[in-house]
C-alpha cells in the first residue's frame, strides 16, 4: 500500500495550506476574543475565494457542488484544513453539516434533496444533528425517551435533546427518535429532517462548555421538541432506520473528525518546536537546548505521527472494502488519536509555561474545545470494547 499523496492531492495540498495559513490563522483572535458576528463575516469571505479555486466541499461528490475525493485523498486534504480549528468551515466540510450531507445524499428522497441537500452542500445553509440526551448513555442510544407518533398525514415528535452541535443559526435538525417502541432495539428509532422554525422548535441554550458558551457552528445546545408536527415526508430512509442511518453517518464521521485532530495536532508541535527555539531560559540557552523539553517534544512528535498512520491506513482500508470491514480499524483510530491529541496538546502547553493557558495562542482553545474528543461519537472505553469484540470475531473465523 502506498499512501503518497495522488497527483490530484498534491496540486490542491499547496494552494489549501497558503489559504489556511495566510487568511485563515489571521482569523483565529476574532475565535479566540469571541467576536464572532466579525469572524462569520471573514469566513464568509474566504468561502467566496475557496469556491473560485475549485476546492470547496472535497467530501462531496461533484453532482452535488464538492470535489469528489476518495476517503484518504480526503484524509490528506482534512489535515491541510485542520491546522486551523476555522479549516473545515471554511472549506465546507464541517461536522455536523459533512455528515448531514453525506446522510442526505445516500439516504435522503429526491424531495429531501432538492430542499435540503443541495444548498447545504453549496454551503448556503447550516444543520444541525439532535440525538443525544442529558440523562441517558450518549454511547447506547438505544435508550432514548424520544417519540414521534404518527398522526394521519404527519408525524408528531417531542424530544429533549442536548449536545446539537451548531444548532444556534441552522436551517434545519436532523432528529432522532423513537418510533416502534415494541420493535426489536434496533429497529426501534427513525430520523426526521426538522425545519428550526417549526412550532414546538426552542433552542434553550447553548450549553457552557469549559467557561464558553459559543456561538452558532461553535456552539453546542439544548433543545426542546415539543408537539412537533412534521409531514410524512421528513422521514429520512425508512421507518424503524434510524439505528443504521445514525451508524452509516457516524462510521465517516468518525475518520473525519480524526483526519481534523491531525491536523491541530500538527498544529500545536510546530508551535511548540517553534517557541521552545524562541524561549530563552538564561543569556545562553533557549528551551529548545534543554534535555526534558526535548524529550517531551519527540515523545509527542512520535504519537502523532502514529496516529497519522493509523488513520491513513483505516482510510484507505475504507476506500479499499467498505465500512463494516473497517469497523475495528476506525474504533482504534477513534481512541487512538483523540488521546494523541490530547496527549500532545498537553504537552504543548506545559512547555508554553503561562502562555500556554491563555487565549494569546490557539492551544488554551484547541485543550478546551478538543477534551471532548475523546467522549463525542463514543468514548474511548466504548471504542476499546468494541474493537477488541471485533478483533476476537476476526480470530475466531
Amino acid at each position: 500500500m502506498d499512501f503518497t499523496p495522488s497527483a490530484r492531492v498534491q496540486s490542491l495540498l499547496e494552494p489549501v495550506q497558503k489559504l489556511v495559513r495566510e487568511q485563515l490563522l489571521p482569523l483565529e483572535p476574532l475565535l479566540l476574543a469571541h467576536q464572532y458576528s466579525e469572524l462569520m463575516v471573514e469566513i464568509d469571505k474566504v468561502r467566496r475565494v475557496v469556491k473560485q479555486q475549485g476546492l470547496w466541499a472535497p467530501h462531496l461528490p461533484a453532482s452535488v457542488g464538492g470535489m469528489g475525493l476518495s476517503l484518504l485523498e480526503f484524509a490528506q486534504l482534512s489535515q491541510c484544513l485542520g491546522y486551523s480549528p476555522l479549516g473545515h468551515l471554511a472549506f465546507g466540510c464541517q461536522a455536523p453539516d459533512a455528515g448531514n450531507a453525506e446522510l442526505l445524499l445516500h439516504a435522503g428522497s429526491d424531495a429531501q434533496k432538492d430542499r435540503y441537500l443541495q444548498p447545504l452542500a453549496l454551503g448556503e445553509i447550516r444543520s444541525c444533528f439532535a440525538m443525544t440526551e442529558r440523562h441517558l448513555a450518549g454511547s447506547n442510544p438505544t435508550l432514548m425517551e424520544s417519540r414521534a407518533e404518527l398522526d394521519g398525514e404527519h408525524w408528531l415528535i417531542n424530544a429533549h435533546k442536548w449536545f446539537t452541535t451548531a444548532a444556534q443559526g441552522a436551517e434545519f435538525a436532523i432528529v432522532m427518535a423513537k418510533t416502534d417502541a415494541d420493535a426489536p432495539k434496533h429497529k426501534q428509532a427513525s430520523m426526521f429532517l426538522v425545519p428550526m422554525d417549526t412550532q414546538g422548535v426552542s433552542r434553550v441554550r447553548n450549553i457552557s462548555v469549559m467557561g464558553s458558551s459559543g456561538h452558532g457552528p461553535f456552539s453546542h445546545a439544548e433543545m426542546k421538541f415539543e408537539q412537533v408536527r412534521v409531514p410524512k415526508t421528513a422521514l429520512i430512509g425508512e421507518r424503524g432506520q434510524g439505528f443504521a442511518l445514525a451508524q452509516s453517518r457516524l462510521g465517516p464521521g468518525r475518520i473525519h473528525h480524526c483526519m481534523r485532530w491531525l491536523g491541530l495536532a500538527e498544529r500545536a508541535l510546530h508551535q511548540t518546536r517553534d517557541y521552545l527555539s524562541r524561549r530563552m531560559v538564561s543569556a545562553e540557552l533557549s528551551l529548545a537546548q534543554q534535555p526534558v523539553a526535548q524529550a517531551m517534544l519527540a515523545r509527542a512528535w512520535a504519537q502523532y505521527e502514529s496516529a497519522r498512520w493509523l488513520v491513513l491506513h483505516t482510510a484507505w482500508q475504507v476506500d479499499q472494502q467498505n465500512f463494516t470491514d473497517a469497523k475495528a480499524a476506525i474504533s482504534m483510530i477513534k481512541f487512538q488519536t483523540a488521546q494523541m491529541l490530547q496527549q500532545v496538546v498537553d504537552m504543548a502547553v506545559q512547555l508554553h509555561g503561562g502562555l500556554g493557558v491563555t487565549d494569546d495562542t490557539v492551544l488554551a482553545f484547541i485543550y478546551r474545545e478538543e477534551r471532548a474528543a475523546r467522549i463525542y461519537d463514543g468514548p474511548d472505553e466504548v471504542h476499546q470494547l468494541s474493537a477488541a469484540k471485533q478483533l476476537i470475531r476476526q480470530g475466531m473465523a
